[in-house]
């Protein structure tokens, strides 16, 4: 590679990775609590609850219970499951009867318990895991601004990881390997950036590609659409499987009444190792009913296998059926692995903590990225203006970043003490989260930062399990003989984090007890930083 090559790739990788840094902290930190989500949503409501075949056990129970309080005559019903938890979703169309009353024309979308079928709002059934999951692709901002903006981050990190590959590829495995705990503080960042960089670089790769993939197709497929389609992006919806069928109103009554509960329990017996997650019923009460019974195989059956069949409710008969145990075609295939893979729930708990793992050494990849930078840019040459900018910048990035850790685990006790709820969760979490920042950013000490946000994290963090069972009443030992799994889980989870990040500023701690974080000095003694020397290369060769 020359060096004039070699200095555009390094530069694009500086600068590409310091403008979403923060952006892609807050990505994988939120994004790693959320491979924990449905714990986290029990946890919350003090639920126990196993992933069943069935997200209810009398499926014309639910639809008795709707009709006591909607008019569901000619409307689309609409009810789905994707989490482990007790509640579903349902959601109910304007009603296709031109003759309908008035309140029969209006959309609604709720949740329903599936042990006590009462009803709730989106807003009032907004949970600490949903907000954390929605965090990470940051739903929170107006849509599409916040998907694509998460989207875009990802395509960008992408870029970053290809073009770090490129510019470290011939010292990658030397490097790998080198690793200098006693040194200065600048030094272990060097070395751990490079070292956990690699280590997480498949992990990386995949949410990588995976999220640019969810967050931005519409872009990325949009030439497809008018090279192949004509334009036509209903017909290419309609290839990726995104379609449903039109059923025409008859205006005729359904005679005889129907049971859905019967129809659940052939597909279930014809295909038993089939997990039912998704009912849409067409034309509700009409003699042109129809109902599509949708979901997938289990996980320790076949990896991606959709199934799908749509029944004629008066006669029972299949009018259109997607097998789940034939091979899957290429589009599903693709399609599916690439949900599969970015939930990364295919291999149970044990791959969720590895994925919550190399979530946080990406986070810690991602600030010891931060203060590479800084350090790289505190040379006595460097005009004095500028070098108290570089200082501003890095320790806002630190700020926002690492405020995260503590105001997450706040955020538990919160909803614990304090109830739940989209409003009261929006409020308190980024307006303690801003209030954190700017205290941060106020004292103006990276030192101060790292070890504050790690001390205040781990000694909340500590709490989290402790308020929760004074709260519930549910002690560890009682979860752990009442088999409530996911609150066990959750309080374990804090503990140990919590112990971890505390020996964690206990060393960082003792470290810059006796030297500052980044040392103005050249060190003597010990190798200088390879990204050091390569950018005062790069710089003077320019």
């Amino acid at each position: 590679m020359s060096k004039r090559i070699y200095n555009v790739l390094f530069h694009l990788h500086t600068v590409s990775g310091i403008v979403i840094s923060v952006l892609l902290y807050v990505i994988f930190f939120a994004g790693s609590f959320s491979f924990f989500r449905d714990e986290i949503v029990n946890w919350e409501r003090n639920h126990a609850v196993e992933f069943s075949e069935h997200f209810v056990t009398d499926f014309d129970v639910v639809f008795d219970s709707l009709e006591s309080k909607y008019d569901l005559q000619g409307r689309e019903v609409s009810i789905g499951k994707h989490y482990v938890e007790r509640s579903f979703g349902v959601s109910l169309s304007a009603s296709a009867d031109s003759l309908a009353s008035e309140g029969a024309k209006k959309r609604h979308f709720f949740y329903m318990d599936s042990e006590t079928y009462e009803t709730a709002d989106y807003a009032s059934s907004y949970s600490l895991g949903e907000f954390l999951y929605r965090l990470h692709f940051f739903a929170q901002i107006p849509n599409p601004v916040g998907y694509y903006l998460s989207g875009f981050t990802a395509f960008f990190f992408l870029f970053a990881i290809i073009t770090g590959i490129l510019v470290h590829w011939e010292k990658i495995i030397s490097n790998f390997y080198l690793f200098r705990p006693w040194a200065k503080l600048k030094t272990i960042w060097t070395d751990a950036h490079t070292a956990l960089g690699t280590i997480g670089l498949p992990f990386q790769f995949v949410y990588a590609v995976t999220g640019a993939f969810f967050m931005i197709k519409a872009v990325l497929i949009a030439p497809s659409v008018f090279a192949l389609y004509d334009g036509d992006q209903t017909a290419l919806y309609e290839d990726l499987g995104y379609g449903e069928p039109e059923v025409v109103y008859q205006y005729e009554p359904l005679h005889g009444g129907f049971s859905v509960k019967d129809l659940v329990a052939q597909t279930a017996e014809d295909w038993p190792e089939f997990d039912i997650n998704h009912l849409h019923i067409f034309n509700y009460g009409d003699a042109n009913m129809h109902l599509a019974i949708e979901g997938e195989t289990k996980r320790n059956s076949k990896f991606t296998g959709p199934g799908k069949r749509l029944y004629k409710v008066a006669t029972g008969e299949i009018v259109e059926e997607k097998n789940p145990f034939v091979p899957a075609s290429y589009l599903d295939g693709v399609k599916n692995s690439l949900y599969r893979l970015h939930y990364g729930d295919y291999g149970g708990y044990a791959l969720k903590v590895v994925s919550f793992l190399l979530g946080l050494i990406s986070c810690f990849v991602i600030a010891s990225g931060i203060m590479i930078w800084l350090v790289a840019r505190r040379k006595k040459n460097v005009p004095e203006k500028r070098r108290k900018f570089n200082e501003r910048v890095a320790s806002v990035y630190m700020a926002i970043c690492l405020s995260m850790y503590p105001v997450t685990a706040l955020a538990f006790i919160a909803v614990k003490t304090m109830g739940s709820g989209l409003t009261f969760l929006y409020q308190f979490y980024f307006i303690t989260w801003l209030i954190a920042s700017v205290f941060l950013i106020w004292k103006k000490d990276i030192n101060y930062i790292n070890r504050m946000t790690l001390l205040s994290g781990s000694v909340i963090g500590f709490l989290v399990p402790f308020v929760n069972c004074i709260i519930s009443g549910d002690w560890i030992w009682q979860s752990l003989r009442d088999g409530h799994f996911q609150v066990l889980f959750i309080d374990v989870f804090w503990l140990v984090l919590s112990v971890a990040t505390f020996w964690v500023y206990l060393k960082v701690k003792n470290k810059q007890s006796n030297q500052t974080v980044v040392d103005e000095k050249e060190e003597e003694t010990q190798p200088a930083d390879f990204e050091i020397e390569e950018l005062e290369l790069i710089e003077e060769s320019v």
